[in-house]
C-alpha cells in the first residue's frame, strides 16, 4: 500500500512588497535582494491574517473534494502560534466542520514542523488505510523593519491531504535525519519578530543537508542521478541554489542539466512570496508541480529543515494523473489578486500587526469574499470570521 500527497491547497494573503522597491527603500542595490538573496516579492500579513485563518484558507481550497467522515487526523505545523495552550488546529477543525472525532494538535520544531506533521499522518494512515489526514503549515516570517532579515520575510499556508493509494505524490520508505542543540534561529516568548545568526544559520543548513542527503544515498543505495527534482526548505531562493549545486557536484552533465532547470522551476513561488516557515518546503513542491514538466514516476527528493535544528532527507515518486489534482490557474490567480504596497504602507501594517487587538473591538479584513480572518478577540477569546 502506497501512502503519501493526495491534494495540495495554497494560501498567501493579498498584500505584496517588491523587492526592488524595498531595496530602493534601504538603500541598497536591488540586485542585492534579486539575484544576492533570490527574492522577487514578499507577501505580507496585516492585523486579520495569521496561521489559522490562512491554514483556514489553504485547506479550503481542496476540502470540496475530501470525504469529511473519513478524516481521523488534523496537525498544524507552525511557529507562528497564536496560544500558549491551545492548538490552532482546534480553531481550524471548526471552520473546516470536520467530525468531532478528529484527533488534532499543533507541531512546533521551526521549519521542519511540517515534515514532523506529515510523518506521523504517513504512519497513521498506514494503520488507518480508510482514513485520511490533513497537514497544514502556515506561518508569518518576521525579523522587523530594517533588519538583516527583513527581504527574507513572508507569509502563507500550504495545506496537504495525506491518503493511501495518493493521486500525487507516494512516499517512499526510509529518510535520512539530524538534530543538533544549536542556536541559530529562535524567537523568544516575549519577542514577535525572530532573531537569527545568519551566516551561521546558512553554514548550519547547507551542513545539515550535506549530511542527511549522503545518508540517504547510503541508505538506498542511490546516487543523485535517482532525482529528477530536489525540493527544499527556502528561507530564501538562494539557499536553496547553494544546497542544490551541492547536490549536482560531480554529476554528469544531464544530470545537472535537470536538477538545475527543476530547482529554478521549484523556486518560482518561493520568489515571489517570501518565506513561510514550515510551509516553505511544500511550497516548492507544489512551485515545482506546476512549473516543470515532470513525468509519471519521476523520484523527487525534499529536503526539511527548521533551524535549531533539525534536518530530514526523504523522497517520493509522482503518480500517474498528478497533473489533474493541480490547480496552477487558481494558485496563479492567489498571486495576482495581491494589492502592491507601498514602503511607507508596508511599514504601517507591519507595525500594527505587530500589536495585541484592543478586546471586544472587531477587525475588518479587506480580503475577497469566501476567505477566512481574524476578526479580534471577544472576551479575550480569538474570533475567526468568513468574509
Amino acid at each position: 500500500m502506497q501512502v503519501g500527497i493526495d491534494e495540495i491547497g495554497f494560501y498567501t494573503p493579498n498584500k505584496y512588497v517588491d523587492m526592488v522597491d524595498l531595496a530602493n527603500a534601504r538603500n541598497e542595490d536591488p540586485n542585492k535582494y534579486l539575484e544576492g538573496i533570490g527574492q522577487s516579492q514578499m507577501s505580507v500579513a496585516d492585523q486579520t491574517q495569521d496561521a489559522v485563518s490562512m491554514g483556514i484558507n489553504a485547506t479550503l481550497g481542496y476540502l470540496d473534494h475530501v470525504d469529511l467522515n473519513q478524516v481521523g487526523l488534523l496537525i498544524l505545523g507552525t511557529e507562528s502560534g497564536v496560544d500558549q495552550s491551545k492548538s490552532g488546529s482546534l480553531f481550524i477543525k471548526s471552520a473546516l466542520k470536520l467530525p468531532a472525532a478528529v484527533r488534532t494538535f499543533e507541531i512546533k520544531e521551526a521549519c521542519f514542523g511540517v515534515t514532523a506533521g506529515l510523518m506521523l499522518a504517513r504512519d497513521y494512515v498506514r494503520l488507518h488505510p480508510h482514513h485520511s489526514a490533513i497537514v497544514i503549515g502556515s506561518d508569518i516570517a518576521r525579523y522587523g523593519l530594517n533588519s538583516g532579515g527583513e527581504v527574507t520575510q513572508g507569509a502563507g499556508s500550504i495545506s496537504l491531504l495525506i491518503k493511501a493509494e495518493p493521486r500525487i505524490l507516494a512516499i517512499n520508505n526510509g529518510h535520512s535525519a539530524y538534530s543538533a542543540d544549536i542556536n541559530d534561529f529562535w524567537r523568544p516568548n516575549n519577542s514577535a519578530t525572530a532573531l537569527v545568526d545568519g551566516k551561521y544559520s546558512k553554514a548550519v543548513y547547507l551542513d545539515f543537508f550535506e549530511r542527511t542527503f549522503a545518508d540517504y544515498q547510503r541508505i538506498k543505495k542511490w546516487s543523485p542521478a535517482q532525482f529528477e527534482a530536489i525540493v527544499y526548505h527556502l528561507p530564501f531562493t538562494k539557499m536553496g541554489f547553494k544546497a542544490n549545486n551541492l547536490a549536482m557536484a560531480g554529476q554528469p552533465a544531464e544530470v545537472e542539466h535537470h536538477l538545475a532547470n527543476n530547482f529554478t522551476a521549484s523556486a518560482w513561488f518561493n520568489r515571489q512570496v517570501g518565506n513561510i516557515y514550515t510551509a516553505s518546503l511544500y511550497l516548492s513542491l507544489l512551485s515545482l508541480l506546476e512549473k516543470a514538466d515532470l513525468a509519471p514516476g519521476a523520484t523527487i527528493g525534499l529536503f526539511s529543515y527548521g533551524s535549531g535544528a533539525m534536518g530530514e532527507f526523504y523522497s517520493g515518486q509522482l503518480v500517474s494523473g498528478y497533473q489533474q489534482k493541480l490547480r496552477p490557474i487558481a494558485d496563479e490567480q492567489m498571486l495576482m489578486r495581491r494589492q502592491k504596497l507601498s514602503i511607507p504602507q508596508y511599514e504601517t501594517i507591519f507595525n500594527e500587526a505587530l500589536k495585541q487587538p484592543i478586546d471586544n473591538v472587531e477587525l475588518a479584513s479587506d480580503e475577497a469574499a469566501g476567505y477566512w480572518y481574524f476578526a479580534g478577540t471577544k472576551n479575550e477569546v480569538r474570533q475567526y470570521h468568513q468574509k
